[in-house]
């Protein structure tokens, strides 16, 4: 990957549909998070449909699904298939992974798996639909193999349009977002790096709180237009945080052409821009020396 050729780098994108025409989610979960983004009928991209999209656009991306079969009984899109999406457009692609904490210790054979053999730069945990308290010791097994790996570990927070306006919500508790509960983790172990996804909407205030005073936990900007981003965020993110503020899209719920506009007009210092939007992420994902 040529990182100096690269205007950004996006760590938060989405697999939403496999090789085969299978959805990440279920049509009902699916359903209410186009309502919830406005993003009605929105595409669902191949892999390679993401790596040309990025490619025409001078960045990269981090890729993902996400692993919830225990709580939903949803089958995922396999982690090997993203994988080697991936790894066939290098140029542009990172794979993440997602292992439901659910799984146990073949959960954790599996992220090692993933990472010595598949090439996997990181893990995606979404607490509120995997239906798991983010400091539950059940997922600790997990967590220390990939702080072992040293690959970061990228946590939902906050609110989630997924299961939003569907009759209780889907079964999907806002409780498991709140970045409290990742403070823990950071706590127990120290040497794993952290991403806190999203503006952490009720909860911004503690995620900036997480950031600032744990030394490897840091914030995606993802999910949200940067024109809705609370003052506080971006007041953190223009000083104390600057190196740990990454620029995340969701992409294709929301695309980089838009959040970028939005991130246009935003009040943030010329010599911070280049950080959030690519060399944070570099140097996290290891990238300046590949």
């Amino acid at each position: 990957m040529d990182v100096a050729g690269l205007v950004a780098i996006d760590v938060h994108t989405h697999a939403e549909i496999s090789k085969d025409g299978h959805r990440s989610l279920s049509p009902e979960l699916f359903g209410a998070s186009e309502e919830y983004f406005k993003a009605h009928g929105h595409r669902q991209p191949a892999i390679s449909e993401t790596a040309a999209y990025y490619r025409e656009r001078k960045m990269a991306a981090v890729v993902f699904t996400v692993d919830a079969e225990h709580a939903t009984g949803h089958p995922r899109i396999s982690n090997e298939e993203v994988a080697e999406g991936c790894a066939e457009h290098a140029d542009v692609l990172i794979p993440f992974a997602s292992v439901d904490p659910w799984k146990g210790r073949a959960g954790v054979r599996e992220a090692r798996r993933l990472v010595e053999e598949h090439g996997v730069r990181g893990f995606k945990f979404h607490p509120s639909i995997q239906r798991f308290a983010p400091n539950d010791p059940m997922a600790y097994p997990l967590y220390e193999a990939i702080e072992e790996l040293g690959v970061p570990a990228l946590f939902h927070t906050g609110q989630t349009g997924i299961g939003a306006g569907v009759p209780g919500g889907g079964g999907i508790r806002l409780k498991y977002g709140d970045p409290m509960l990742v403070d823990d983790v950071a706590v127990d172990f120290p040497e794993l790096r952290i991403i806190l996804a999203h503006p952490s909407f009720p909860w911004q205030d503690e995620a900036l709180a997480v950031a600032t005073h744990k030394p490897y936990v840091y914030i995606d900007l993802s999910g949200w237009s940067p024109k809705y981003f609370p003052p506080q965020l971006v007041r953190y993110a223009n000083s104390l945080l600057k190196d740990k503020v990454l620029f995340g899209s969701d992409y294709p719920v929301i695309t980089p052409d838009r959040w970028l506009s939005d991130f246009d007009k935003l009040d943030i210092k010329p010599e911070v821009r280049p950080k959030i939007l690519k060399d944070n992420a570099a140097r996290l994902l290891g990238l300046n020396s590949a």
